[in-house]
């Protein structure tokens, strides 16, 4: 990661009021907007991602498919599109789904403090991920993951129970794209 890079500093309705450096604002605590992608497959599994160990945070934990900050000037569906195919070596269509805001303090001392935007997109096929972001993927059931999220909470990234518990609560989701009408979505499986 460039120690340059810059993230959005928002307020509580995610509007922009500075930018900041990325590490500064995690190590401060302070609230940015971000995204997590989720993709699923025919059969309403979602892909996850073991998250490498050098990553500067929350390195060897599982979590959503892909996540991440819009950089200044940057659309946030261009940040997941970009991020996602750097990641994951895919580019599926992505649509947006809600968003939610949550604080956690990290192993290494930093906090995540963010407005989260979710998106939901469809993959068939299978990853093409870089080993550098992603040290291993699955996909998974959400029964499954909802029981190990249960078991084995410190397996996973602190963002990713709010972002599927969001996914579960919406009553009528936006069609994901690329999943034909009537095809059970992963947030089908949540209710």
């Amino acid at each position: 990661m460039p120690s340059d890079e810059r993230v959005i500093l928002v307020d509580p309705d995610d509007r922009e009021i500075d930018t900041a450096e990325k590490i500064a604002a995690h190590r401060e605590g302070r609230l940015h907007r971000a995204f997590s992608v989720f993709l699923e497959d025919a059969a309403g599994r979602v892909l996850l991602q073991r998250r490498a160990e050098g990553k500067y945070h929350s390195g060897g934990l599982w979590s959503n498919t892909c996540c991440g900050h819009p950089r200044p000037g940057e659309e946030t569906r261009d940040a997941a599109q970009r991020r996602l195919s750097e990641e994951m070596g895919v580019a599926p269509a992505l649509a947006p789904v809600f968003t939610f805001t949550y604080r956690a303090e990290l192993a290494s001392g930093l906090t995540e403090h963010e407005v989260d935007h979710v998106f939901l997109g469809r993959l068939d096929g299978e990853p093409r991920p870089d080993p550098q972001e992603v040290a291993e993927w699955r996909w998974v059931g959400i029964p499954e993951l909802l029981a190990d999220l249960e078991a084995n909470p410190g397996r996973y990234t602190a963002w990713l129970r709010p972002a599927l518990e969001g996914l579960g609560a919406r009553a009528k989701p936006p069609r994901t794209p690329g999943r034909k009408e009537g095809q059970p979505s992963s947030r089908e499986f949540m209710s």
